[in-house]
Order: structure tokens, then C-alpha cells, then sequence
């Protein structure tokens, strides 16, 4: 009796004052997520990492005490991200020795930029250069919030192995932490969550890392026979790139024009480029996304889109790559919990054949129509 009458007080609030406290906590939830983000964004990518982790550790436990699985497989974690790195440091330093040469061309670029620019615009090139230092100001704001302190760069360095190792020793702690919070009477969703969650959020990560080799590789074969300087390090470059969805691809397009408008003369080479990477988004949309990724949980592209600028605006760059796999865990969720379905389809990419809301306003519509000729 006591709980029906707290769920009749609990209504009676206006819609106002319920709209007003959800708006509230969630303006304290994500000012926490950017404030804590030195903390939780390292926290993010090693959830990600144990998950994807995960089977291997499984494997070898069966095999080796827990302790020794778990350093085998942050081992062999650190070894391939390792090889990584020294691959694109070889880029890297060959790069760097044709730097003076792209410097001046590129200086000149500018001069002759800023100057049709005075002419046709009437922009003077003091003014210009303000709005060139802004924009570069702003810039280095947006990418600081992933690396903008030594305790930011140690916390990629340090605190990710520290935590995928912590997260795979203490998982079955975790999961029984998560069964004891919900009643009996829901273990089974609760089971049916964590498994879906982590059958897509390894799918999805894999199958990712697949596609980033292979339109690396891709890229790097297109401006190779282009002709482009560095095609290597930029093809590698527009392939991790392609990881933020949609708009990476487009930032992967702009390095290798501004590449060759500063090494070479003309515009052919540049639209050869714009073409060759079209042809690649087109095979990475069409063909990889859907039999590589092959992932279960399937977000619509203006979500995928929203998603992606607000983890940059929290997050920075790591927060581009970490919102779509978070974003699919909450859709997993919301599937499966009755009162938050309508969300989940919204999240989804499935468009309804039978258009209820349509519908329902065109009934609304025909009715107004009636009471207006009364």
C-alpha cells in the first residue's frame, strides 16, 4: 500500500520539474566524465582491450596460473602495438629528412593563398594570420584533451596496462558483483546482456582493427603508384583515420591532397587521389564494413554522427574513437530493458516499413480537418 501510494506521489510531479532534475543529472554526469577524463578515458580503451583480451586469456588459463596468462597476454598485446609504433617511426624519420624542402613549398603555397585571398576577399594579412592563430589555438585545445599533460601521456602508457590486467584478474569479481546488484528474477537478461555486450564488443573491435590493415594497405598501394611522397606513413595514417566514422575518411582524404599540392605541380595527381580514395571508401562501406566488422549491434548514421562530435567535444580525439563501441553497448542494453526499447530502435538502423507516428498524424490531420468543417 505504501509503495502504490509513493508511485502515485512520484507522478504527480508536473513534467517540468521532471524534465529539469534528468536535465540536471546529466549535466553533472558527462561534467564528471570531462572533468575525470585523465582517469576514465585510459579506464575506457582498457575496458575495451580486456574484452577484446579476453578469449585469448581464457584460453591460456586453462593452461597457466591466472597471474602468468594475464602478463602472456598484456605480453603479446604490447609487442604488436610495440611493432606498430616502430613501423611508423621508420615512416616517420624517412619523412622528416624531406622536411626543409616541404617547408619552403609549402611557405610559398601560402604566400600565394594569402595574397588571392587580400585580392578577391579584401582580407588584409595581418587579419588573415589572426584568424590562422585562432583556428591553430583551437586546435591544439581539441587535440590537448587526450594528450595535454605528462600525467595524460603516462596515463597511455601506464595506466592501460595497469588496468587490462586488474580488469581480466578481477573479472570474476566484477561479474558477480553485477549479478548480486539485480534481483534473481532478472539474472538471466543480466546474462544475456553481458553476453551480447561482449560477443559485439569483440567482434566489432577485431573486425575494425581488420579493416584499418586492410584499407592501411589500400591507401598505401593507391598513392604508391600515384606517385605520392610518404604514401606509406599516409596511407597508414588515413587508415587509422577511418576508425572515427564518416568523418575520419574525409580528414584522410585532405592529407594526401595537401600532400602532393605542396610536392608537385598541376592538379591531376590530387584528383587521381580524391578518386582512388573514393573507390576505397565505397569497397570499405559496401564490402568491409558489412562482411569484416560484420558487427551485431548496427547504429544509424545520424547517431554514428552526433555520437562521434560529442566524444570529441568530451573527450578529445580518444573520445571519436571510443563512442561508437560505447554507444553499442548502451543499445545492447537498451534492447533489452522494456522501458527503453523506443530508444534502442531510435539508436538502430533499421527503418520501420509501417510508419505508426506517420500514421497517427495523418489520422490527427484529417481530424482537425473535420472539426474545422463542423
Amino acid at each position: 500500500m505504501e509503495t502504490t501510494k509513493a508511485g502515485n506521489e512520484n507522478n504527480q510531479y508536473p513534467f517540468y520539474v521532471k524534465a529539469t532534475i534528468i536535465l540536471f543529472g546529466l549535466i553533472m554526469f558527462f561534467f564528471s566524465l570531462y572533468v575525470l577524463s585523465d582517469i576514465l578515458v585510459p579506464l575506457a580503451f582498457a575496458c575495451l582491450i580486456a574484452i577484446l583480451l579476453n578469449p585469448l586469456n581464457n584460453k591460456l588459463q586453462r593452461k597457466l596460473p591466472r597471474t602468468l596468462a594475464i602478463a602472456c597476454c598484456l605480453l603479446t598485446a604490447i609487442l604488436l602495438v610495440g611493432g606498430i609504433f616502430y613501423f611508423l617511426s621508420k615512416q616517420i624519420a624517412s619523412f622528416s629528412e624531406s622536411l626543409p624542402a616541404l617547408k619552403a613549398k609549402s611557405n610559398a603555397i601560402i604566400s600565394q593563398l594569402q595574397e588571392w585571398v587580400q585580392l578577391h576577399f579584401g582580407m588584409t594579412l595581418d587579419k588573415q594570420a589572426a584568424v590562422i592563430k585562432q583556428a591553430l589555438e583551437g586546435g591544439q585545445v581539441y587535440l590537448g584533451q587526450t594528450l595535454n599533460t605528462i600525467f595524460g601521456i603516462t596515463s597511455f602508457l601506464i595506466l592501460i596496462p595497469i588496468y587490462v590486467f586488474f580488469l581480466l584478474f578481477y573479472k570474476p569479481l566484477i561479474l558477480d558483483f553485477l549479478f548480486d546488484v539485480f534481483s534473481e528474477k532478472n539474472s538471466v537478461r543480466v546474462a544475456d546482456i553481458l553476453s551480447e555486450t561482449k560477443v559485439s564488443v569483440q567482434r566489432y573491435i577485431l573486425g575494425l582493427l581488420i579493416e584499418t590493415l586492410i584499407v592501411s594497405a589500400m591507401n598505401s598501394v593507391a598513392l604508391l603508384a600515384l606517385g605520392v611522397r610518404s604514401a606509406v606513413l599516409i596511407g597508414v595514417i588515413g587508415g587509422i583515420l577511418n576508425m572515427i566514422p564518416y568523418l575520419g575518411g574525409i580528414v584522410a582524404i585532405i592529407l594526401p591532397v595537401l600532400m602532393v599540392t605542396v610536392t608537385s605541380d598541376g592538379y591531376t595527381t590530387q584528383l587521381a587521389v580524391v578518386g582512388c580514395y573514393m573507390v576505397i571508401q565505397l569497397i570499405d562501406n559496401n564490402i568491409l564494413m558489412t562482411k569484416v566488422v560484420s558487427s551485431k549491434v548496427q547504429i544509424n548514421a545520424l547517431i554514428s554522427i552526433i555520437i562521434v562530435l560529442m566524444g570529441g567535444a568530451l573527450w578529445g580525439i580518444s573520445g571519436m574513437f571510443l563512442s561508437i563501441p560505447f554507444i553499442a553497448i548502451l543499445k545492447i542494453i537498451f534492447d533489452r530493458v522494456d522501458g527503453l526499447k523506443p530508444w534502442g530502435r531510435l539508436l538502430g538502423d533499421t527503418v520501420p516499413e509501417a510508419h505508426k507516428g506517420i500514421k497517427l498524424l495523418s489520422r490527427w490531420k484529417v481530424f482537425k480537418k473535420r472539426e474545422q468543417s463542423l
